[in-house]
């Protein structure tokens, strides 16, 4: 369990850090510039990384993966992408620490609540029900009253992040086999 315990918290830090660089990009292309950074996709592995440690050595251990991730991805994210300068690149900091931390420890919750159900109701709706907290909070915190269009941006990245939550289940179907699951 060691070294796929490192390599959740560490790929779950790298996921953290990804988002919080490319939520500052807008997509340019076919007028999105208005309702979605490339953020809304890299973020999205957060929650499957979550549900796979869920379900596989329960909801202690995967909290214990996402605090790792956080201060992975937060220390990083200060250190590489924080402009202090800049009030918006620390109020992105402020509203990505608060709103992952909200929103994957409501997923933990949820899933393990959930965990006896079929194996995608699960980390379907702790996706969807943490990725819709994340978002708002995220954005709100970030970019309220900055003249940034943050609520249109909230409303595509979420849509996005419900995409790539339904995607998401393929891989955690295929991953299945490989982790066992935790008895709860």
């Amino acid at each position: 369990m060691n070294t796929l315990f490192l390599f959740l918290s560490f790929l779950m830090g790298v996921v953290v850090l990804s988002s919080n660089y490319l939520v500052q990009f807008p997509i340019k292309y076919y007028g999105l510039e208005e309702i979605l950074t490339y953020g809304a996709f890299s973020y999205p592995i957060a929650f499957l990384i979550t549900d796979l440690a869920n379900r596989s050595y329960g909801k202690l251990v995967a909290r214990k993966i996402v605090y790792i991730g956080f201060a992975i991805g937060i220390s990083f994210t200060l250190l590489f992408s924080t402009n202090f300068a800049d009030l918006i690149s620390i109020r992105i900091a402020i509203g990505s620490g608060t709103a992952f931390l909200v929103a994957q420890l409501l997923d933990v919750q949820i899933f393990d609540q959930l965990r006896k159900k079929k194996w995608f109701i699960a980390p379907l709706t702790s996706s969807l029900v943490g990725s819709t907290i994340d978002t708002f909070l995220f954005f709100s915190i970030s970019f309220y009253a900055t003249g940034i269009p943050w609520v249109t941006l909230s409303l595509g990245d979420l849509a996005v992040k419900i995409l790539v939550a339904l995607v998401m289940l393929i891989p955690f179907r295929l991953l299945l086999g490989t982790f066992k699951a935790v008895k709860a």
